[in-house]
This record gives C-alpha cells, sequence and structure tokens, in this order.
C-alpha cells in the first residue's frame, strides 16, 4: 500500500538525516582534534518496484558515512621538537606496542603527530600509539624495505648515550724551507727509520739518540672514545733535491702496537715530494695518503701494519692525510722561508652528552651532543596507500588497512609521491565550522521534514478508517 510505504520512507529519512547529524556532531566536537578528518554523509535512494503502472511504492533513503581521508588540514607550528606533520600524502606509521612484533595486526597508520617521549624515551602520540623508524646503522646507511615491517623499531631517544667522534681527516698546511741544511746522518746514507738510533722519532740530544729532524710539528687527533692523542710529523732533508724524509709517529710510543717495520711508536714513514714549484707532489711521495690503524683487540699487526695498544680498548681508525697538492689551497710547501706550520684541519670530538634531538624534512631523527657532534639514529618512513579513502578507521585517529586502501607502501619522505617531513608542526583537523553548521540547518530540516511525511500517513490512515464510520 503506498501509504505504508510513505510511512517507511518517512521512517527512513528520520534514519538517515539521524546518521548524518551524528557525523556532524563528530566533526564539530572534533574541530580542534590534530589530524582528525571530516566525515560527511552521503544520501542514496531507494527504489522499489510499483505494483501497478498507477501505484507508486516510496523507497526512501540510505545514508553511508564517509572520512575525506586523503584531504590534509592546515599545518600549525609547534615549540616541541617531536611534534611532526606530513606536509603531502602518506601516514606515519604507528604501533599499539612499544616492542614491535613486524605484525600487521599491531601496525597502524595516522596523521596525528603529537608524540612526546613515554617514561622509556619511546615516542607515543596522544592516543596512546608508538611511532615506528628505520634504524641508521653506524655506516650511516638505512635499511629500508617497502613492504617489511620488521626492519622499523620505535623510535626512541632516551636510550641515546654520549658520543664521541674519531678523526677521520687531517689537513696538514705548513712550508718546509727548501734552503734546509741537510743532516749529516742524511748527508752520510746513515739514516735509518727502521733503526731506533738512526730514525727521527727516537731523537733525544741528552740520550745521543735518533737524528735531529729538521722541522717537527705535533697534531691533536681523537681516537674512537674521544681521547685526545698525540700525532707528531717529523721531517728530514734529503740528498735528492725537491724530497724529505718523514716519519709519523705517536707520543707516547706505548698508545700503538707496530708490525715490522716500525719502531717508536711510528705509523708511517716515507718521502714527501715537492714540484719544482714548491708544491706538494703526492705522485713523487711514498707518504701513505693514510693512517690505517687496527682495533686493539684485532691480534698482532702485519709487517708495515699497526693497532691501538691492546691496554688502550680502542677500536679502529682510518684517518685521511690531506697535503694539499697542484691547484689546492693550503697543504705542504717548500719555499725559501722559514719552515712553519700555518694551519692544522682536524675533525673529531671528545665525548659528548646528548644535548637534544631534532627532526629534518626528510624523516631523519638527529641526535645533538653537546661537543658539537650531530648524529643520525632514525629515519622516519612515510606510507603511501593507493586509495587511503579506503582505510579503516580505528579510535584514535588511526587507521587500519583493508582490501579498499590497497597494500601500505613505506617510503622516505619527500620521494615516490610521499610528503615531506614538516618538523615543530601539528597538522590540524580538516573540519570547516562554517560547512558542518551549514549542514546542521540543512540536516534539522531535512529531519522536520521527514517527520511531516509520517504524520502526514498518518492523518490520511486515519482518514481512511474514518470512513467505515
Amino acid at each position: 500500500m503506498s501509504l505504508n510505504s510513505a510511512l517507511s520512507a518517512g521512517t527512513s529519512g528520520l534514519i538517515a538525516n539521524s546518521g548524518a547529524l551524528a557525523a556532524i556532531s563528530d566533526n564539530i566536537a572534533n574541530v580542534n582534534t590534530t589530524g582528525y578528518k571530516r566525515t560527511i554523509t552521503n544520501f542514496d535512494p531507494l527504489v522499489k518496484a510499483a505494483s501497478s503502472s498507477i501505484v507508486y511504492n516510496a523507497g526512501g533513503v540510505q545514508a553511508g558515512a564517509r572520512q575525506l581521508i586523503s584531504s590534509q588540514g592546515l599545518l600549525s607550528s609547534s615549540g616541541s621538537a617531536t611534534d611532526l606533520a606530513i606536509a603531502g600524502a602518506g601516514f606515519f606509521v604507528v604501533s599499539s606496542q612499544s616492542t614491535t612484533t613486524g605484525q600487521i595486526d599491531n601496525v597502524l597508520f595516522t596523521r596525528s603527530g603529537s608524540f612526546t617521549p613515554d617514561e622509556n624515551g619511546d615516542l607515543q602520540n596522544t592516543a596512546g600509539y608508538y611511532l615506528q623508524g628505520w634504524p641508521v646503522l653506524p655506516d650511516g646507511t638505512v635499511n629500508s624495505n617497502p613492504s617489511d615491517l620488521s626492519v622499523l623499531e620505535t623510535v626512541n631517544v632516551g636510550a641515546i648515550g654520549g658520543t664521541a667522534e674519531a678523526t677521520s681527516r687531517l689537513q696538514f698546511n705548513a712550508n718546509l724551507k727548501g734552503t734546509e741544511t741537510i743532516r749529516p746522518q742524511v748527508a752520510g746514507g746513515t739514516y735509518d727509520p727502521t733503526n731506533s738510533s738512526l730514525n727521527m722519532a727516537n731523537y733525544n740530544p741528552t740520550a745521543g739518540t735518533g737524528v735531529e729532524p729538521n722541522f717537527v710539528s705535533s697534531v691533536q687527533v681523537f681516537d674512537s672514545q674521544g681521547t685526545l692523542r698525540t700525532l707528531n710529523m717529523a721531517f728530514a732533508k734529503s740528498n735528492t733535491p725537491n724530497q724529505w724524509h718523514t716519519e709519523i709517529y705517536l707520543s707516547p710510543a706505548s698508545a700503538v702496537d707496530t708490525g715490522a717495520g716500525l719502531v717508536n711508536g711510528q705509523v708511517a714513514t716515507g718521502v714527501v715530494a715537492f714540484t719544482t714549484d714548491g708544491e706538494f707532489d703526492a705522485a713523487g711521495s711514498t707518504i701513505p695518503g693514510a693512517l690505517n690503524f687496527g682495533a686493539y683487540n684485532a691480534g698482532a699487526p702485519g709487517a708495515g701494519a699497526f693497532n691501538w695498544a691492546s691496554t688502550t680498548g680502542v677500536g679502529a681508525q682510518d684517518i685521511v692525510l690531506d697535503f694539499g697538492g697542484p691547484n689546492s689551497t693550503g697543504g705542504l710547501t717548500q719555499l725559501d722561508s722559514p719552515s712553519v706550520v700555518l694551519s692544522t684541519s682536524v675533525n673529531g670530538s671528545v665525548f659528548g652528552d646528548l644535548a637534544g634531538v631534532d627532526v629534518d624534512a626528510n624523516g631523519f631523527v638527529i641526535a645533538k651532543f653537546n661537543n658539537g657532534v650531530v648524529k643520525q639514529v632514525y629515519q622516519i618512513p612515510v606510507s603511501t596507500f593507493i586509495n587511503p579513502n579506503g582505510l579503516t578507521p580505528e579510535n584514535g585517529g588511526a587507521y587500519r588497512v583493508s582490501n579498499n586502501s590497497g597494500a601500505f607502501t613505506l617510503k622516505s619522505p619527500g620521494t615516490g609521491g610521499a610528503g615531506l617531513m614538516a618538523p615543530k608542526s601539528l597538522e590540524s583537523s580538516n573540519v570547516d565550522l562554517a560547512t558542518e553548521f551549514t549542514g546542521l540547518i540543512t540536516t534539522q530540516r531535512a529531519y522536520s521534514a521527514a517527520s511531516k511525511i509520517i504524520t502526514t500517513a498518518d492523518e490520511m490512515l486515519e482518514e481512511l478508517i474514518r470512513m467505515k464510520r
């Protein structure tokens, strides 16, 4: 009967607009919720087949809610270094547990980036979800994988200990006087760097040992524990024009264990050569371009090799020596002016404590230490989906993978369509209050109109019943 279908249609209108009101209420309630995505209600007609060509049966309406997950809210500045937002597409990867199991059941995706350290230093947002990231390996690389959750770890900023930076590069800028007098042992051909009595490393005028260098300079370098070590460079003019015998050795000599051919703490011996213009000639020099220290526990060094002494507990270390050359600024020169060190440039630092943590646009979590060292410890991936609006909502502004969303793909921020990381920022809700209040009015009117359908159909049925009286 058409009147009954009208009653059903009116009832469906009440139900559908009640659902729309619920969605609007959620939107208004979450207007200040970080990363919240507005819900809209779509109305679809329900059509019933007519029983005859002259009778129409009302089908009514049904409502379906849909979140605008792919719509980005405005980014607002925040004072916290661990507040994060994504400028563009993608989601943070979070877990409901601080210990990552690598299982998709425990992994969710969110745009809510209000992260703060918990009592263990794990970054957790206000909904209680833990931020996941790729750990940066000791060599500075990241073992990233677009689909492997097992390589992710909960980002922890509380377990970052102090650090030291070993010296890896030494630039030595000095001049060796070209008219220096050749030492008697060198002139007589008895100079021998492998002989403690006839080398520069063991020169001691009081004891009468060794050969006096024409020029010697000491440079401070850092080992892997941040301890200062004294590296000496001694030069003696050779009988061969434009060449100088060179010994590089540590003080005290007990700091290193040396193999055959090295004595008195030596780590390098050879010749430095110069061009006729007085510039360092790398091709004609036999002094090595780098000092390769073995670890304290590497065992007995071979011929020409050297390790940190077993008593030091210091790890392996390579120091590149930069003596300049043609067309370079600085380095070693041989000019007819006094032998002098012009400058030295040495990287590395002493041990330092953690001073703070920052995140850059590429998602790297950077630890800053009070010795000036900065160190990348994690990279935060951005997860993208073919259809982000198909994700299944969870509590706390998080989402779960569904058949409609497609599989996730983990990417470095700013690559492959993923948004850049916006540090010290939060994403605001994408709710517009003016739109919601307008929808509130139209929903209220539609609800009232649906109720009128029911009262009108009721009056018509009552009129029909009175016909029998």
